[in-house]
């Protein structure tokens, strides 16, 4: 078996970050094949947190309405029980937290793909690759232990924590485990918490719950008695004797419907890009579950990536290109780690003074509105960036306003808002939708992620920066790059 003699771009994985990545390349015109070791969907899933940057992301793709609608918006943070983050003065159209099954966002994701015309072939397990100048070549096993081949100008891994394309480019995956056992469970409870999103940890423990909005809520816990081996079973005495002992209620817990236990790690890769292979998600990062940072992470990688593809793809950027995603990425993966591990390295103090320091040192900073609006900003990806280069406008790689969202953004187009004398002076693209504005504000070509490619300086020359900036990411007609022009 074969699942395809060549693609322009294999997704090992069909995941979230996979899925939306496939989604993207198929809307802009590439030929795109996800190979999947899983056979259908799963409903039972650990990521339950989707943040307002990713949202917007979603919502450029016609998906955030849809999936509101599934969960439960929460417009503020608990922090260990002792300070809240609020959410609600969000520059976002999403100035919340949606709490909803990760399954509703594969779901959506997955119907996108195939609509556009992206394949899928389950029951493939990858074991080799290897690569030229020309292309990659993927060696297989399908679920009768049969061998398969599958060649493509690129190969995208975004096949989780046990990548086998990482494993394949021979990358390590330095870090370390923060935490030896955690337990997840869905749960009924007969008696919920009255906040909607609950975190509290003492010696005994930690504990976090969060709604569905479906009657269920998941209950992720860690139990500071003992940490017994992921592969010991998870029962619902136990989920209830550590929330029992934490929060001094059961919370009325009753039925279960999926219970699972894993060890929390804090890893990176090093280089997400190797030749023509790439990693995302959590096949380049893996964190701790505080903040529900993971699965955010890697969608908003594929929202950078997928458009820097369609443009290499499309001769209308050079394949260097494609080493801005590592250089823009990588470092968010860094943060997303110091973020997250610092919070439940926190959360899973057990000294009662130590908690008592923190919990005081907490509500001060946040009390300060500099540094709580930091602190959301990070946690919601709306206040993160990415370096401009060298000889931009100081805002270039800044997020535009509210992620772009009230401009005529998709995955692979730009958008040009500028005053009628720059738009006149633009040469017309396909890939750029012009927007007229008034001629006393700034005039910015905004890349397809929503963040800015340029910004009118005004002590320059506004229509040549323009053309230089469109020639370095791609936002221009194929052919029209500048021999020798790079990205950065």
């Amino acid at each position: 078996m074969s699942p395809g003699a060549g693609a322009d771009v294999v997704v090992v994985g069909a995941g979230p970050t996979g899925l939306l990545l496939a989604g993207d390349l198929a809307e802009a015109g590439a030929d795109v094949l996800v190979l999947e070791k899983r056979f259908g969907r799963s409903n039972l899933t650990r990521a339950f947190a989707v943040h307002a940057r990713t949202l917007e992301h979603l919502r450029v793709r016609g998906l955030a309405e849809a999936l509101v609608a599934t969960g439960q918006p929460v417009d503020r943070l608990q922090l260990f029980g002792s300070a809240t983050l609020p959410l609600t003065g969000l520059d976002s159209p999403f100035p919340f937290v949606l709490v909803t099954p990760q399954h509703h966002v594969e779901r959506l994701l997955l119907e996108r793909a195939l609509d556009h015309g992206a394949r899928l072939v389950e029951g493939v397990t990858v074991t080799d690759l290897t690569q030229d100048d020309d292309g990659v070549r993927l060696s297989g096993v399908d679920q009768d232990g049969g061998t398969t081949v599958t060649e493509a100008a690129y190969v995208v891994g975004t096949d989780g924590h046990r990548s086998r394309v990482r494993d394949a480019l021979g990358l390590d995956f330095p870090g370390e485990s923060v935490i030896r056992s955690l337990v997840l469970a869905d749960v009924r409870l007969g008696s919920p918490p009255p906040d909607v999103l609950t975190a509290r940890g003492n010696q005994e423990g930690f504990v976090f719950v969060a709604p569905f909005g479906d009657g269920w809520y998941r209950v992720i816990a860690r139990d500071a008695r003992r940490e017994p081996d992921v592969d010991e079973p998870v029962s619902l005495a136990e989920v209830r004797d550590v929330v029992q002992r934490v929060l001094g209620t059961d919370l009325g817990m009753g039925e279960t419907r999926w219970t699972s236990r894993f060890h929390s790690d804090e890893r990176q890769v090093r280089r997400y890009r190797v030749g023509r292979a790439l990693l995302a998600g959590d096949a380049a990062h893996v964190h701790s579950p505080a903040g529900g940072m993971g699965m955010n992470t890697g969608l908003q990688d594929a929202a950078n990536l997928s458009w820097k593809l369609a443009a290499v793809l499309d001769g209308r950027a050079r394949d260097d290109l494609l080493d801005t995603y590592h250089d823009e990425r990588q470092p968010i993966g860094a943060q997303v780690l110091r973020v997250s591990g610092g919070l439940i390295r926190a959360a899973l103090r057990r000294d009662p003074v130590t908690r008592a320091m923190r919990d005081v040192a907490i509500r001060t900073a946040t009390s300060l509105p500099r540094v709580r609006a930091a602190l959301v900003g990070r946690v919601s990806g709306v206040g993160l960036r990415y370096p401009a280069p060298a000889g931009s406008h100081r805002a270039v790689g800044s997020r535009a306003h509210r992620g772009g969202t009230d401009l005529p953004l998709s995955p692979a187009r730009f958008v040009l808002a500028a005053p009628q004398r720059l738009l006149a002076a633009h040469h017309p693209a396909a890939v750029v939708r012009t927007v007229e504005t008034d001629p006393a504000a700034p005039a910015v070509l905004v890349r397809p992620d929503g963040y800015l490619a340029w910004q009118q300086d005004p002590g320059g020359d506004d229509a040549a920066g323009l053309a230089r900036a469109a020639a370095r990411w791609g936002a221009v007609a194929p052919g029209q790059r500048p021999p020798g022009s790079a990205p950065r």
